[in-house]
């Protein structure tokens, strides 16, 4: 295993690889003798020349800050000596750039559940939404009900997906409730869905009917408790008929252009841009070169690393986009006078991140290097095929679950610190690191660590491919086996 890297050749820095990088230790970097300053921790960052104070300090190729003060060769890089250049609102100039990413197209099926609206689900289950946080217990309690007496062995889950909105919210708020619960209720993933009002709510079942747009009478029930005596028998009867309804799904081989797949990272060290982030970016080029689309989020980790993305518009019309996109993120932040730029987290700087645009860096490279074809709002059905932005923060939680909600099957979610949660459909864990990956077994799906290891990297990205390919295909990933599913609505106003 490599004990450090330096990632491009313009770089003035190398990142430590191992935990035994110490204090007096010489080492040769590309033919150049550097002898550290002090302990260098795994993930962290060491000057590979003299760096005065002012001067960028440069990692991807890219200034990720600037020295706060004088740093020797071999010295240690953190937040105790760099500081972020970024500042507000910039002009940016419409320079498109066409890369060659060469990933030849095969001839390869996914076993999905093909919908009649044309589109594939790689899950059927039966999921109850809310319209309105007042009536979870009795969905909860419909549930239950459901997985006790009704065969339910055929189906991948009976899911309840409670939320605390739907009343007492006003504007955008309200309407991002409503374009939540609508796509939830669109979702290829659910065979068959009941929706469970109250009656009195601001988000009528009426009002969400509109929203929803079309659907199959078939599959989509709805029930409003207020208008019937007991809400729990009526909610009991309708899904058992929506479970006898999915008897008849089976899963087919379906072309690679029918998978939407959703890309985030979560707790994010000094490894994510290295090893676990350009894998997924490897497979969003590969899985786009097969007609398939994948969906770029976390608008605020952009920051800094926005104009790699702009350079890579489709057209004029996606640069525009996505200028909005960051411009109008950092609004948001002005809006409630928080700082833009007060990121990475706590968990991100002990694994060696320090400065928002080194973060950012990291981040946008699971977008790989294929063209930007759309930028979507949030919940906005994905209709290109091909990389999309879409506009959601960086939490986990909200973000994953705003990419199942633009229509992905599968969110692809890089760690270095490692979690437990899941997001409404699968949501498969890439350790950045082999030790994160043998420590948390119960957490972590994938480990891309090895990239750093002596694997090869086309074998990494291969038994990636499958990996995904897998899942796709009914491989159940370590938070499903858990039950750990749930989703969380983009929250931006008052609350009456």
């Amino acid at each position: 295993m490599k004990r450090f890297l330096k990632i491009n050749a313009a770089d003035n820095v190398a990142v430590a690889l191992a935990d035994d990088l110490h204090e007096g230790e010489t080492l040769d970097v590309e033919g150049v003798a550097v002898t550290l300053r002090e302990d260098v921790a795994r993930g962290h960052k060491f000057a590979l020349r003299d760096i005065a104070a002012g001067e960028n300090v440069v990692k991807y190729g890219y200034p990720i800050g600037h020295a706060t003060q004088d740093v020797p060769q071999g010295g240690w890089i953190h937040t105790h000596n760099l500081k972020t250049n970024l500042r507000d609102d910039l002009e940016y100039t419409y320079a498109p750039k066409v890369y060659d990413v060469g990933c030849p197209k095969r001839d390869v099926r996914v076993m999905g559940y093909l919908r009649g609206n044309d589109t594939m689900g790689i899950r059927n289950e039966l999921w109850i939404v809310p319209s309105v946080g007042c009536v979870n217990g009795q969905a909860q309690a419909i549930a239950e009900r459901v997985k006790r007496e009704c065969d339910c062995s055929h189906l991948d889950d009976v899911r309840v997906y409670t939320h605390n909105y739907g009343c007492s919210q006003l504007g955008d708020d309200h309407a991002n409730t409503q374009r939540a619960l609508a796509a939830l209720v669109r979702h290829p993933n659910a065979g068959a869905v009941l929706v469970l009002g109250l009656g009195c709510e601001n988000n009528q079942v009426s009002a969400l009917k509109e929203v929803i747009g079309q659907w199959d009478d078939e599959r989509v029930k709805f029930l409003v408790a207020q208008e019937v005596e007991d809400e729990i028998e009526a909610g009991f009867e309708i899904c058992c008929r929506l479970v006898e309804k999915t008897k008849a799904d089976k899963r087919q081989p379906l072309p690679l252009a029918y998978l939407k797949v959703g890309l985030k990272c979560g707790g994010s060290d000094g490894f994510s841009g290295i090893t676990a982030n350009p894998l997924v970016g490897l497979f969003s080029d590969w899985l786009i070169a097969q007609g398939g689309t994948t969906v770029l989020t976390e608008v605020p980790e952009m920051f800094g690393a926005e104009t790699i993305l702009m350079d890579r518009a489709a057209d004029r019309r996606v640069f525009d986009g996505t200028v909005s996109l960051i411009n109008d993120f950092k609004r948001y932040f002005r809006r409630f006078d928080q700082p833009i730029y007060e990121n990475p987290s706590p968990g991100n700087k002990k694994g060696g991140i320090t400065t928002l645009e080194e973060k950012s860096l990291g981040c946008v490279q699971k977008g790989g290097a294929q063209p930007v074809v759309d930028v979507l709002t949030y919940a906005q059905p994905v209709t290109k095929p091909g990389l999309n932005l879409l506009q959601a923060p960086g939490n986990d939680l909200v973000a994953a679950s705003a990419l199942a909600l633009s229509g992905c099957q599968l969110v692809l979610f890089t760690t270095g610190r490692g979690t437990p949660f899941g997001s409404f459909v699968p949501t498969m864990k890439i350790s950045t690191n082999t030790q994160l990956a043998e420590f948390k077994a119960n957490w972590i799906d994938f480990n891309a660590g090895t990239l750093v290891e002596d694997e090869e990297p086309q074998a990494v990205l291969e038994r990636f491919i499958g990996k995904v390919l897998a899942t796709a295909g009914g491989e159940r990933l370590k938070h499903e086996e858990t039950g750990f599913k749930e989703i969380a609505i983009f929250k931006t106003g008052v609350t009456l």
